[in-house]
């Protein structure tokens, strides 16, 4: 049985490309391992930019900045 967490920032993704995410992995992990996608648990979680750092600073100071 599977198990993929994704983690991407709380940046506004929506309920349809979280979707796509899901079933992408899904299907990949079935073409490429020969995973059956029925017992393949796949988990997103957001985290708000203020609690992903990068370089010693948080997403939020850096996207602040332009990077």
């Amino acid at each position: 049985m599977p198990y993929v967490n994704i983690k991407i920032t709380r940046e506004g993704a929506t309920a349809e490309q979280k979707a796509k995410l899901i079933e992408g992995v899904t299907h990949l992990l079935r073409d490429v391992l020969g995973k059956n996608p029925a017992t393949t648990v796949v988990v997103i979680d957001e985290v708000d930019t203020d609690n992903w750092g990068i370089g010693a600073e948080s997403i939020t100071v850096r996207r602040r900045r332009g990077q």
